[in-house]
């Protein structure tokens, strides 16, 4: 059985439901499918959104689904496993059912694909974090470590000096002779300390973080572990649609205009199924942006094909 609806948003957080809570303000029928695999999932809190600083991701999700459903939005939990594109989008489901829209808001987000490192995994979102912008303040002046995976993690441990003068820089598996002069001179103004060395593990007593221990077996005592991720964008719909891509360090991602538009006539990507860089708050402003264009390109679509 197929199901006709205006819109389909892939993707159920902060970008789709913006979305998907603009659209339904329009009287536009439209259905969010969402995986319930969010990327702040790890994270008890989110900062730096204005009139909901420090509420749980979990919360912000659940009051999201709450106030679309009051403008008849539908949310179902499964996952796209496969879209076509006719006079239509056809989009199937996981459990087999079909539905149809005649335009489509792409919301899959990206998973962060964490460093090869013992402890790493297990204290994700807890004492080993990524964005200083996100946890800096929680965690401020504490002893700093930064796990280095290519040089551009120099940027990360320049950045989170603002939050603690007390900051070490493990190069892992950076040769030190990667680094630049204005690297190393901008490490020393910051008074980031440089160690060379693989990382081996992380020591935890109390399920705190307590150290970063290298291969030769020191340990350096450390409170805080930030690390980069690698980003592994979720475009695999993008892509079979035919979306230009554009690479960036950060992964590939769609070509769109300020609207969040696609190469591909009727399908927008927002949050960060666009973009490495969409935080809590430019995800939702970015989902707002689309489904207002939608609302739009929608309504002189139809009048313009009214005889």
């Amino acid at each position: 059985m197929t199901e006709q609806y205006e819109v389909v948003v892939v993707g159920g957080g902060a970008a789709g439901l913006s979305a998907a809570l603009v659209l339904g303000r329009a009287r536009r029928r439209t259905l969010v499918i969402d995986a319930g695999e969010p990327r702040n999932a790890p994270a008890a809190h989110m900062q730096g959104y204005l009139s909901r600083d420090g509420m749980p991701p979990a919360e912000f999700l659940a009051v999201g689904r709450e106030e679309i459903a009051r403008y008849g939005v539908e949310l179902v939990q499964d996952r796209v496993v496969d879209v076509e594109r006719g006079d239509d989008f056809t989009v199937t489901l996981a459990d087999g059912r079909h539905v149809h829209a005649r335009r489509l808001v792409v919301a899959t987000g990206l998973e962060d694909e964490l460093p090869n490192v013992p402890g790493v995994a297990e204290r994700f979102g807890k004492d080993v974090l990524h964005c200083p912008y996100c946890h800096g303040w929680e965690v401020r002046d504490q002893a700093f470590g930064v796990l280095a995976t290519t040089v551009l993690s120099v940027h990360q441990a320049l950045m989170v000096s603002q939050w603690s003068k007390d900051v070490t820089f493990f190069l892992h598996e950076v040769a030190e002779s990667d680094l630049s002069d204005d690297d190393l001179r901008r490490l020393a103004a910051a008074g980031v300390k440089v160690v060379p060395g693989e990382v081996a593990g992380l020591a935890i007593e109390d399920d705190r973080l307590k150290g970063v221990r290298l291969a030769d077996g020191t340990e350096h005592a450390r409170e805080v572990l930030f690390v980069a991720p690698r980003a592994v964008p979720q475009t695999g719909l993008l892509e079979k649609l035919g979306a230009e891509m554009q690479e960036t360090p950060f992964g590939s991602y769609p070509t769109v205009d300020p609207t969040g538009l696609t190469s591909v006539p009727g399908v927008w990507a927002v949050g960060n199924a666009m973009g490495f860089s969409e935080q809590v708050i430019n995800a939702a402003a970015g989902g707002y942006r689309a489904g207002a264009f939608i609302n739009g390109e929608l309504l002189f679509t139809d009048l313009d094909d009214t005889p």
